[in-house]
């Protein structure tokens, strides 16, 4: 018995009970997701900080001026002795006596005789160690990946910072330009008068070692092309090599038109979110593979200049 050829009709009706949903109803695509840049450019005034002048100090070398926020809230002791040395003049005619490659940069009092160095003025010259603090009280915006060196990681005041939720703790990251407190042995043994910059990868093993008091926000360029020193630690072998320090004061005590008008991103906002993740995962052309992850130290922070 011959066999009937289908109708159009049927064939249609098939295919269409074959393919998909998807392709009988194409949904939109989702719009391209925004890169760093346009993200920045979408933000709103509420999106921006201004630093504190109060705690905001201004190192002053020839090469330009470098702005380190100072981070209170994470190392109280030490902030106030640093700029009750800043107020008078402590670091003005000193000099960066270290720069060891990949890791930091260091100025303070190269006299090696403790008779021969500046005296600290009104300034204490011990203070209590101040490695962490208690994590109660202190907004934390976590990150979402795993941290090898501590329980959470995320931001907390503009600071990336680590927190540990069982024993209640919360610390300073040692991310690059982060600002600490060189001490000897003794862990209560710094009092500020001798700071050093990361200008290298991330020594994160020295989280909870040193006292971390601030960070860099505008002029780390100053600081990570100086030459490297040749001597143990990258200290400099010769006096002529370190550089001279102008000046270090505090923001709020230069005059309004002499001070560095800036902005920081707030790191607590839906807006630094999308930033966090545009740089999480890369999707631009030139990225094959989206990473899926990102470290703390990789989380950029941007500062603007403002009128």
């Amino acid at each position: 018995m011959a066999q009937r050829r289908p109708t159009l009709a049927l064939l249609a009706a098939c295919l269409a009970t074959a393919l998909p949903l998807a392709a009988q109803e194409a949904e939109p695509e989702a719009p391209p997701a925004r890169s760093m840049q346009e993200i920045l450019d979408a933000s709103q005034a509420s999106d921006w900080r201004r630093p504190d002048p109060a705690h905001t100090l201004y190192l002053e070398l020839d090469s330009g001026r470098v702005v380190i926020e100072l981070a209170p809230a994470f190392a109280p002791a030490h902030v106030a002795n640093i700029e009750q040395l800043a107020k008078e003049g402590y670091w003005d005619g000193l000099s960066i006596n270290r720069s060891q490659d990949n890791f930091v940069v260091q100025w303070g009092d190269a006299a090696e005789n403790e008779a021969d160095r500046k005296p600290l003025g009104e300034a204490r010259a011990t203070l209590p160690a101040e490695f962490e603090r208690d994590a109660d009280g202190l907004a934390f915006h976590v990150l979402p990946d795993a941290d090898g060196w501590a329980a959470q990681v995320g931001f907390a005041g503009g600071f990336p910072a680590g927190r540990d939720t069982a024993a209640g703790l919360a610390w300073m990251a040692h991310c690059y330009g982060a600002v600490g407190a060189g001490r000897d042995v003794a862990a209560d043994s710094s009092n500020g008068t001798e700071l050093y910059v990361v200008t290298g990868q991330s020594p994160r093993q020295l989280d909870r070692n040193i006292t971390v008091v601030g960070r860099v926000i505008d002029g780390m360029e100053r600081l990570s092309v100086l030459p490297r020193g040749t001597g143990p630690l990258g200290f400099y072998e010769d006096a002529g090599q370190r550089t001279p320090i102008r000046a270090i004061h505090l923001a709020s005590d230069v005059p309004d038109a002499e001070r560095s008008a800036l902005e920081v991103l707030r790191t607590d906002t839906p807006l630094f979110d999308e930033l966090v993740e545009a740089r999480r995962n890369r999707r631009d052309g030139w990225y094959k593979r989206p990473a899926g992850h990102i470290d703390l130290c990789n989380v950029p922070i941007p500062t603007r200049a403002v009128e």
